[in-house]
């Protein structure tokens, strides 16, 4: 949860590339997607595999793979690391651009979530500029009929170029044009034309001054408008794959280095500093996703979409989003502290009348005191201490957690505190271990809480008796 490239080295990423095929003619499909879409439930649906359907940061850093079969072909799906973009900010991330870029999957279905698609079509844009073989994949499209949502996918996959289907991966029969949407798309005789995001004009100069050296130097092998987006940003986890992919250096060649300092100079006179490449790279992105959702998506309800943009406000704005985040997590601080002391005591009183009966029957056999000792009041006195105080905690704070991911609330806390984080070389995802970690260290004096709440490291445990 919260990986960063540091915390789980080059190794991990590496390891994320590799593929186990049953036979050489199963072909292999990426599924990417933000978090919270129903991608891992399409995965389980498809697949047949009983993996977690839930949706916790970091949970899918290692890539979970299955089998599925169409009437035409087979298929190794790739469950890879959800992400909100390829921008490799973070481990996820880059593990989810590698698998994309290096580890040549047949085809990319990018899972949406019908009610929010405008969010999620960021994604989609930043992955067709990558591979062309793309399926777009509207997911819970019976959840935005409920909300009276409309969309118009033959329309969408017009102004896309690539593959739209709609499917409600609850029900197993919605799945059969996803199926469909693979043999087309992994046909050697398909060919797609992915539409482009248009970047500001200093930008496309830029791309273009670069563009044919890189295609020339690549072959071909990798998407040249994109890579040439990226060397533009000066993406030194990029450089650092692209060596290993084509066994050389790729800026040792002089006149492609040339072409790349000279691109770079003209984009400075308009783009001077990082925080401009990427508002200008992002407003771009976000610009053409609004654009295809204003003629793609209708509301038969229009208070809705105000009233879900009004709720984004409130919980994530500077004024009213760090108070809510506040009190919503006291709430759940005090109900799962106060809230545990009741069955902690019942399971305590339960586990020690226990003890008490084991040392009476130890005394009745003449066992050694030793032995006495070393079962009961070592190993079954120390387990009881644990259950009865570890357990009742855990059994409250994780479903009340789990109420606040599944109404999609964890990703704000994260949001909110991302930028306090980055002050200490974290993202705002770590936020959510660290709430997860203030538990094991509460005490039971008000004092001695506040101490741990402020001056404890939150990855401790530490528990007064």
């Amino acid at each position: 949860m919260g990986l960063t490239n540091h915390s789980v080295g080059i190794n991990a990423l590496d390891s994320a590339l590799t593929i186990t095929r049953r036979t050489p003619e199963d072909k292999v499909i990426a599924l990417a997607g933000n978090p919270n879409v129903g991608k891992s439930t399409i995965f389980n649906a498809l697949t047949g595999m009983n993996q977690h359907t839930g949706n916790w940061p970091g949970k899918t850093v290692s890539n979970a793979q299955g089998f599925c079969q169409s009437e035409k072909n087979s298929y190794v799906l790739v469950d890879i690391p959800g992400t909100y973009s390829l921008m490799a900010h973070s481990a996820e991330e880059e593990i989810a651009r590698n698998f994309i870029c290096f580890g040549e999957p047949d085809a990319v279905v990018v899972v949406c979530d019908a009610t929010c698609l405008e969010r999620n079509l960021n994604l989609v844009l930043q992955t067709m500029e990558i591979s062309s073989r793309v399926i777009v994949c509207v997911n819970l499209m019976d959840e935005a009929g409920r909300k009276k949502i409309h969309l118009n996918l033959p329309l969408l996959s017009r102004r896309l170029g690539v593959p739209v289907v709609g499917t409600s991966a609850r029900k197993k029969s919605t799945l059969e044009p996803l199926l469909h949407a693979l043999d087309q798309v992994t046909a050697p005789t398909f060919t797609a034309f992915p539409a482009k995001v248009r970047y500001p004009d200093c930008i496309e100069h830029a791309i273009r001054m670069i563009e044919p050296l890189i295609e020339e130097k690549t072959g071909g092998r990798l998407n040249s408008r994109w890579l040439s987006l990226r060397l533009l940003h000066q993406d030194c986890s990029l450089l650092r794959e692209l060596s290993g992919h084509l066994g050389e250096d790729f800026l040792r060649d002089p006149e492609l280095l040339r072409g790349i300092t000279l691109a770079r100079k003209q984009l400075k006179r308009e783009i001077s500093s990082p925080e401009q490449w990427n508002d200008a790279v992002a407003g771009a992105i976000v610009s053409t996703a609004e654009k295809l959702c204003r003629d793609v998506v209708s509301y038969e309800n229009s208070s809705y979409r105000k009233l879900d943009f009004a709720i984004d406000r409130l919980f994530t704005s500077r004024l009213t989003g760090f108070p809510l985040m506040l009190l919503l997590l006291a709430v759940i601080f005090w109900i799962t502290i106060y809230g545990a002391n009741y069955p902690s005591a019942l399971l305590s009183d339960g586990l020690f009348f226990i003890q008490d009966r084991l040392t009476g029957l130890f005394h009745w056999l003449h066992a050694p005191s030793w032995l006495h000792g070393l079962l009961v009041l070592g190993l079954y006195r120390v387990l009881a201490w644990v259950v009865s105080v570890m357990l009742p905690p855990m059994a409250i704070f994780f479903p009340l957690f789990t109420l606040l991911e599944d109404a999609g609330y964890l990703p704000r806390i994260a949001y909110n505190l991302d930028k306090p984080f980055q002050c200490c070389r974290a993202c705002g995802k770590q936020a959510l271990t660290m709430c997860m970690g203030f538990l094991s260290a509460y005490p039971p004096y008000g004092f001695d809480l506040f101490f741990s709440l402020y001056w404890i490291p939150p990855t401790c445990s530490i528990r007064t008796a």
